[in-house]
C-alpha cells in the first residue's frame, strides 16, 4: 500500500462522498440494527418452542427453499447498478425504464424457475434425508415463498436511486410482523406448521413490500410505467450485459451454495440437532456478515460511477477506506463475540443450544475475513471482471465442499466452520491479486471494463458508456 493510500483510508471523515456514505451506512446500519434485534427474538422464540431437533428441521426446510432460491436467482441488482450508474444524471430515462423492466423480468422468471426446481429436487432430497410426509407438507408451504422472490431489481432500483433507507427498514416492517406472531405462537406453545407458516408469510410480505417500494420510487421520477418499457435490442443499449448478468448468476450461484448447503450438509452428514445448532451460530454471525453488507450496498454505486468516469484516484481510495472499515468492525465484532459468545447463546435461546457457542467463535472469525473481501469483490464487479470472479469461485467454492465432506463426518458442525474458514482464507488471497492486477491495468490505459471508451477522451453520444 503506497503512503497517498495510506493518507486517504484516514480521510474517511472528511466532508463531501465520504460524509455521505456514512449518512447511508447510518441509514442501513440503523435498520440493520432494528431487523437484528426483532429477528434474534423471532429466533429465540421458535428455537425455545421447538427445541433443538425441530428447530434443526426447520433450519433445513428454510434452508432447502434458499437453496433453490440462489440456484437459479440472477442477482439482478448487479446488472441494474452495475449498467444503471449514471443513466439518470445522463437523461436517459427511456434507458433506465428498459434496464428496470429487464431485472424485473429476470426476477420474474427466476422466481417461478426456482419453485419448480424446488418441486422437482424435494422429492429426492427427502429420500436422502428421511423426511416423512409431515416434512413433506411443510416444505411445500415455505417453497411458496420461491414464488415472491423478486427482489434483485427492487433493490438495485432503491439502491441507485439513493433509498438506502427505504431498504433498511422495509425489512425490519416484515420482522416485526414476524416477531409478534412469534410471541403469540410462543405464549400457545404452537407447533412446527404454524412456525413455517410464520416464517413463509413475512418472507412474503418483506417481497412484497420491496416491489411496491420500489415501483413508487420509479413512479416519483417520472417512470410510472416502468413495464410498458421496450427492452428489445437490449444488448445494443448495454453491450455486454447478458454476459455480465450469466456470469454473476452463475459466480454468485456457486459461491451461494457455500453459505446455503452448509446447513443441509450439517444434516446429512451430521444430523438434524447438530444442524440446529449450526443454524443458531449462523444466524447469529451472519447478522453481522450483513452489516458490512450494507457498506458494500452503499459503495456499489459509487465506486461503478467512479470507475466509469475513469476517477482511479477516487476509485482506489473509496474501496480502501470501506475496506477498512469492515476489517475494523470485523475484528471488533470477533472479539465480542469470543469473549461473550456462551452468555450470549444461553440468554438468546436457552441453555439446551449451549453447545453452539464454539461453533460461533470460529464462525465469526471467517465472517470477519469475509466481510474484509467484500468491497473488492464489489470492486472488481465495477471493472468488468465478472468473468474472472466466476473462474476465481470455481476454484474456491470446490476447495469447501470437499473440506466440508471431509471434516464434518470427523468433527460434527465445527467441520462446516473450518471449511467456511479455509474458504474465507484463500478467497482474500485471491481477490488481492486480482484486485491490483485489474487496476494495473487500468491505470495503464487498458481498463478491463466493458463500459469504458476510450480514456481521457470525450465520447459521442453513439460512443457514450452504457451505464
Amino acid at each position: 500500500m503506497r503512503l497517498t493510500d495510506v493518507r486517504g483510508v484516514f480521510q474517511i471523515f472528511a466532508a463531501g462522498p465520504a460524509r455521505q456514505r456514512f449518512v447511508n451506512v447510518g441509514h442501513l446500519l440503523s435498520g440493520n440494527m432494528v431487523t437484528l434485534v426483532l429477528s434474534f427474538g423471532a429466533v429465540a422464540l421458535t428455537a425455545r418452542t421447538l427445541g433443538p431437533t425441530q428447530y434443526g428441521m426447520l433450519a433445513l426446510i428454510i434452508s432447502f427453499a434458499q437453496a433453490m432460491e440462489m440456484l437459479v436467482s440472477f442477482q439482478t441488482w448487479q446488472p441494474v447498478i452495475r449498467f444503471g450508474a449514471g443513466l439518470e444524471e445522463a437523461g436517459r430515462d427511456d434507458d433506465f425504464a428498459a434496464l428496470c423492466k429487464f431485472g424485473f423480468l429476470l426476477d420474474f422468471s427466476a422466481a417461478a424457475a426456482s419453485w419448480i426446481v424446488a418441486l422437482a429436487l424435494m422429492l429426492a432430497a427427502g429420500q436422502f434425508y428421511g423426511w416423512s410426509g409431515e416434512i413433506y407438507t411443510l416444505i411445500l408451504i415455505y417453497s411458496a415463498t420461491l414464488l415472491f422472490k423478486v427482489n434483485g431489481a427492487p433493490v438495485g432500483i432503491l439502491r441507485l436511486t439513493g433509498r438506502f433507507r427505504s431498504v433498511a427498514y422495509l425489512q425490519a416492517v416484515s420482522m416485526a410482523v414476524r416477531l409478534s406472531l412469534c410471541v403469540v405462537a410462543f405464549l400457545q406453545g404452537a407447533g412446527m406448521l404454524t412456525f413455517v407458516l410464520i416464517w413463509a408469510s413475512t418472507q412474503i410480505l418483506g417481497s412484497l413490500l420491496l416491489i411496491a417500494t420500489s415501483l413508487r420510487e420509479l413512479a416519483r421520477r417520472g417512470l410510472k410505467r416502468v413495464f410498458h418499457a421496450r427492452v428489445a435490442g437490449i444488448t445494443e443499449r448495454f453491450p455486454g450485459i447478458w454476459g455480465f448478468t450469466w456470469s454473476t448468476n452463475f459466480s454468485l450461484t456457486l459461491w451461494s451454495s457455500a453459505q446455503q448447503l452448509d446447513t443441509l450438509l450439517v444434516g446429512a452428514l451430521a444430523d438434524p440437532a447438530g444442524a440446529g445448532l449450526y443454524h443458531i451460530a449462523k444466524r447469529i454471525s451472519k447478522t453481522f456478515l450483513q452489516a458490512g453488507a450494507q457498506l458494500q450496498a452503499v459503495v456499489y454505486p459509487e465506486i461503478a460511477r467512479l470507475w466509469n468516469t475513469d476517477k482511479l484516484g477516487e476509485f482506489r481510495r473509496v474501496v480502501l477506506q470501506s475496506e477498512f472499515m469492515l476489517a475494523a468492525f470485523g475484528l471488533a465484532a470477533w472479539a465480542f463475540i469470543a469473549l461473550f459468545a456462551g452468555p450470549l447463546i444461553r440468554a438468546f435461546v436457552g441453555p439446551e443450544f449451549a453447545a453452539a457457542a464454539p461453533l460461533l467463535i470460529v464462525q465469526m472469525f471467517a465472517v470477519t475475513l469475509a466481510l474484509t473481501s467484500s468491497i473488492k469483490r464489489a470492486a472488481l464487479m465495477s471493472m468488468g471482471q465478472a468473468r474472472q470472479l466466476f473462474v476465481a469461485v470455481l476454484v474456491v467454492v470446490p476447495i469447501f465442499h470437499a473440506s466440508a465432506i471431509l471434516l464434518i463426518p470427523r468433527m460434527g458442525p465445527m467441520g462446516a466452520n473450518l471449511a467456511h474458514l479455509i474458504m474465507a482464507t484463500l478467497w482474500i488471497i485471491v481477490l488481492h491479486v486480482m484486485f491490483r492486477r485489474a487496476f494495473q491495468r487500468g491505470s495503464d490505459g487498458g481498463s478491463p471494463s466493458i463500459a469504458k471508451g476510450t480514456r481521457n477522451q470525450p465520447l459521442t453520444s453513439e460512443e457514450a458508456p452504457r451505464g
